[in-house]
């Protein structure tokens, strides 16, 4: 039977460049889809952006253009995001593409002949910067005006809308969130969507008639729809709806906070009322900040994802965020922290490690794979600690726990640096040459599965890593396979390279 995975991004609204938060959205997925593949699984990988909405009209006509044009140009360095951040195989969604446009008004049609989608005359709080209503209760007072609980400008807006029969969704919401505990993630914020509907639901407005720059409503060309109706179809399309959705069971959302209860609320209840699948997670993270302090242009602070992969390089850019950063917490940049990890985890730890143990076998071993004497306590300790990690790394992974698979990483590191200075093989080399053998062919077996397990987080780095041992695996199968021993003796090593760059605080601040 194929075992299938499905990871989705936001699709990201390009009314400005992207920035170092949703690159760091888009790095998570990619090493969630990047480890699945490596476990046997058909994998499924989603990003994209959200290109309709009076926003992005707006935006357009104050340069000048037509909505059409302006986000051709904007969405174009979103896409461009996939070489910059090393993206595996993935699929691109845009709300503008045809095949969206269909699976848009499909669904909107089966909420139609569901009876949850009716006519009538809205009039309540709008903010055109969040795409959202927001009732009296929910707006905060700010310099004596009205704002949005995000802090934006609201507005009172009156028009005829659709509406969609939210009210309905209640106890069936609850239902689910209850059966299916891990729905939302992480608990914290699955505790708040819960407080949220078990509040009341009213239902939404899912039109708009002030302007033309969206899905047309099938039937009704006055009105477009509601851009979250419209955005949140975006995880069905690129699973194929209207067609057969074969992943879309396995789907797991990444989103930002800030939009969770769309994602966990709207969505699911839209899927409900079309008789369609839901999808297996809401996974909703946090923020980046800079220095302490929130990024935002008013800052002065906004990280730009280029900037800093030409600085430090992808992988360590990679390496970072998700070891330095709980995935559901929110987390915060600076070079200093960026530099000590550059320093301490990469280059010393693992980069001096390999480095070290390939240059002794080079100049002792003729640069060949060495034999491997009598396995002792030491020995088999450090073996069976490497050999543990492909599943302890799989348990976290499945879990979204990024920091803490690198975290089982690198106790593997540290216990081969503590084997490597209690055993001195330099030591050996002249005293018990065999031995000195023994101890560099235990270090390269221990090898195997950092260099394997070190691909999804830093594919380039790691693709070096396995070329200086020679071995290569497809699957992690294959790896847990092979067990505690996966070298063949007598096999040529290539001549040992430095792998991972140290860096100047000074320089790099």
């Amino acid at each position: 039977m194929t075992k299938r995975a499905y990871i989705t991004t936001p699709i990201y609204y390009p009314t400005a460049k992207p920035h170092m938060g949703s690159a760091y959205t888009t790095m998570a997925a990619d090493v969630y889809a990047r480890f699945k593949r490596l476990d046997g699984y058909d994998t499924r990988f989603q990003t994209g952006t959200d290109e309709h909405g009076q926003k992005m009209q707006h935006a357009a006509e104050k340069l000048g253009m037509t909505p059409q044009a302006f986000v051709d140009e904007q969405s174009a360095a979103y896409r461009d995001l996939a070489p910059l951040l090393n993206l595996s195989d993935h699929n691109f969604i845009r709300t503008t593409e045809p095949r969206h446009y269909a699976a848009a008004q499909h669904l909107w049609s089966k909420l139609v002949d569901a009876g949850y989608i009716y006519k009538d005359s809205y009039a309540g709080w709008y903010c055109v910067a969040d795409e959202a209503y927001y009732t009296e209760a929910e707006l905060i007072e700010k310099d004596g005006e009205r704002m949005a609980p995000t802090g934006r400008p609201v507005e009172w807006l009156e028009q005829e809308s659709y509406f969609f029969k939210l009210s309905a969704f209640q106890d069936k919401l609850i239902e689910h969130y209850t059966n299916n505990p891990t729905f939302i993630q992480p608990e914290s914020r699955r505790n708040e969507v819960m407080s949220f509907v078990k509040g009341g639901l009213e239902d939404i407005s899912v039109s708009r008639t002030t302007i033309n720059w969206g899905v047309p409503v099938p039937g009704d060309d006055k009105h477009v729809m509601y851009v979250w109706l419209d955005a949140l179809t975006n995880y069905a399309t690129g699973d194929g709806y209207p067609g057969e959705m074969p992943f879309f069971n396995e789907a797991i959302h990444l989103v930002g906070k800030d939009i969770l209860r769309f994602h966990a609320v709207y969505w699911p209840a839209f899927l409900m009322g079309a008789n369609e699948p839901l999808p297996k997670q809401i996974w909703a993270h946090g923020w980046l900040t800079k220095d302490g302090t929130k990024m935002g242009k008013s800052n002065n602070n906004v990280l730009d994802p280029q900037e800093l992969i030409n600085q430090y390089g992808i992988d360590a850019v990679r390496y970072f965020f998700l070891r330095e950063v709980p995935f559901g917490n929110d987390g915060d940049f600076s070079h200093e922290r960026m530099v000590q990890r550059c320093n301490t985890d990469l280059s010393n730890d693992v980069g001096n490690l390999f480095q070290r143990v390939l240059s002794m076998v080079a100049k002792n071993c003729a640069g060949q794979v060495p034999a491997l004497g009598t396995l002792r306590t030491e020995d088999e300790a450090l073996l069976q600690q490497a050999a543990a990690l492909p599943a302890l790394v799989r348990g976290h992974v499945d879990q979204l726990n990024f920091h803490k698979a690198l975290a089982a990483i690198w106790d593997v590191v540290g216990a081969a640096n503590k084997y490597m200075d209690t055993q001195a093989p330099w030591t050996l080399r002249k005293e018990n040459p065999e031995q000195m053998a023994h101890v560099l062919r235990v270090l390269l077996e221990c090898f195997r599965p950092l260099a394997v397990l070190l691909a999804p987080f830093m594919p380039a780095s790691a693709q070096t890593l396995q070329t200086q041992l020679n071995y290569h695996v497809i699957t992690l199968e294959e790896l847990e396979q092979a067990g505690q021993i996966g070298l063949t003796e007598g096999t040529a090593l290539p001549a040992p390279q430095g792998v991972f760059q140290r860096f100047e605080l000074e320089q790099a601040a």
